[in-house]
Formats: C-alpha cells, structure tokens, sequence
C-alpha cells in the first residue's frame, strides 16, 4: 500500500549531452539513491531561487566531472512515484536541456548518490535499467518502471516552509500560455487585488497539481481562468523568478521561486473571457489586440508575462519589454 506515504513536492533538471560519436552521457544510481543500478540523464533537483540553466550547470558537473553549456530547451514534463523504504511519494517536475561539453574529465563518485558514469551509444542505453523520464527523453522504453503511488495523495496547492532567516518560503512549479486567437488577439489576465503584482496584466496559467502533467495542467487553468478551450503548441521557454519577500493573501512575507514553463496555444473558437474561478488571482480575463499589446509598457505585465511574449516573437509587443 503506497496511500499512507507522506508526498513531496520537488522541481529538478536535467540535460541530453552527446558528443561527436553521437553517444549520449548518463550516471548510475548508487546504493545510496532511492534508484540503485538505475541509469538516467545527469542532472538534480533545483535549490531555492535557482534557475534550472544553472542547475544542469552545477548537477552535471558534479556528477560526471565535465563542465556544459546549455544549447537549449527540450521538453518539460512530470512524473509520481511512491518510495515506500523513505515513505514517501514523490512528484517531479522535470526541466531537459540540451547542453553540450566545454571542458573537465569524466570521474566517477563513492559514498553518492550516483556513482557511474559513462558514454553510451543509444543501442546500449536501450539494454540498461532507464528512469522513465530519461527513456522518454531519448526516446526509447524504460526497462525499469517506477513504483506509482495507488493514488494520487492530497497536497495543498500552496505549501511553505518557515526558513531560517524567519521567512517562509515556497518553491512552486507552474505552466503558461501565449494564446492567440484566429485574429492574432493575445489572450491576458489581470492579477487580483492583495496578490503580489495585483493590477499586472498576466498570462493564462498557474501552478499545476501533484501528478498532473504541466500542458494538462495549462488548458484545464485556460478554463478556469477564461473559459476558453484551446489547443497546446510548442513549448517556448521556461523561466525562473524569485519574489524574496513576497505578501500576499496568507498576511506574511513568503520568499517565493517561481519556476514556468511556458507554451504556445492556439483558440480556434475564441469567446468573450469569463473568469470562472471566483476568489482566485484573477481578476479579469479579455482578449487584447497587436495594437493594444503594443502600448503596453514593462511596468503594465509580470516578469514571465514579458519573458513569454519576447520568446513568441509576436508582431507587437509590449513597449520596451
């Protein structure tokens, strides 16, 4: 029985490395992992305030010995599974990058996590015990399936944690969207009064639940958020930002880590915006037009909000954004 077991929540990244031979880079679990003998793509979970980037940056070298440079973003996705020996089950959301290598030397581990490592042809990495995540990253089927939980456990869509510097602090995963419609309308939302960044003009969007998938996640919040139903494109970027003293309807300061992933989607039957989660962070949803994005300025949209909407490259943007 897995239901008894507490859930966490933990947000990590990961990278694809190859190198001329077109081998692909991966570390063994060690003994003293919750996977031992179980391979995967080099990578680890994101500290508070990090940016995924910088954690494959600092994971990978860590772990393999070599020094990479991320070349780009491949997919972001979520994975459960229940550790029964820690009692715990565990929600993942993972961030892969493609990176390639600047310099170091392989060298492998004692007495951590992972111990192993190696340059694998993809025919060999086929033979050995995957983490799902990694099989599906390099396309291939896991030999080694993860324990899944008999159901997904309560947890609270907002979870902090008292810091040592007297501050909370909450680390949040979450999904976004540059919804366009037929007329190449931008669809927006404005964050509610006694939320941080009330007033701003915002995308669709928000943090995704234990066990859903993030484009899951994204066009059930469309929904919610503005009654439109929409078609999920390709993912555009994921962005981290950290709000060290943020207050807002709990009535203390929160340092928040936002990390988003945010997405193309497109509406083919737009309709007027009904905000149907009442009391949330959205005050309105509407539909805004090339002009009308155009005379937006930086201080009129949120920091994901400008870094989405710069990655869409749409015909008018926000000024100065």
């Amino acid at each position: 029985m897995t239901t008894a077991l507490e859930a966490l929540r933990r947000i990590a990244a990961y990278a694809v490395i190859t190198n001329e031979s077109d081998q692909v880079l991966l570390v063994r679990a060690s003994e003293q992992s919750g996977t031992p003998g179980i391979w995967s793509l080099p990578g680890g979970a994101v500290d508070h305030g990090e940016h995924p980037n910088d954690t494959v940056v600092r994971e990978t070298a860590a772990e393999t010995g070599l020094s990479v440079a991320v070349t780009g973003l491949r997919d972001v996705l979520a994975d459960m599974r229940a550790l029964p020996h820690r009692g715990v089950t565990i929600h993942t959301d993972r961030v892969i990058y493609a990176a390639r290598v600047r310099g170091g030397a392989l060298r492998e581990r004692i007495d951590q996590p992972t111990d192993l490592v190696s340059w694998l042809d993809l025919d060999e990495c086929a033979k050995l015990p995957l983490r799902p995540f990694t099989a599906a990253a390099l396309g291939l089927s896991a030999l080694a399936a993860d324990q899944i939980p008999d159901e997904v456990p309560d947890f609270p869509s907002f979870h902090a944690v008292p810091g040592a510097d007297g501050l909370h602090r909450a680390q949040r995963f979450a999904a976004y969207a540059v919804v366009t419609d037929r007329q190449q309308r931008v669809l927006l939302t404005r964050i509610a009064p006694n939320y941080p960044g009330a007033g701003l003009w915002h995308l669709p969007g928000g943090g995704t639940d234990f066990g859903e998938q993030p484009g899951t996640a994204l066009i059930r919040e469309l929904v919610e958020e503005t009654g439109q139903r929409g078609r999920l494109g390709e993912l555009l970027g994921v962005a981290s930002h950290r709000d060290a003293a943020s207050l807002g309807p709990e009535g203390y300061p929160i340092d928040w880590h936002g990390v988003r992933a945010f997405y193309r989607v497109r509406v083919d039957r737009a309709t007027r915006p009904k905000v149907y989660d009442q009391g949330g962070s959205t005050a309105e949803a509407r539909w805004v037009t090339p002009n009308e994005l155009g005379e937006l300025g930086p201080d009129d949209v949120t920091e994901v909000t400008a870094e989405a909407l710069r990655a869409a490259a749409l015909p008018r943007m926000p000024r100065q954004v």
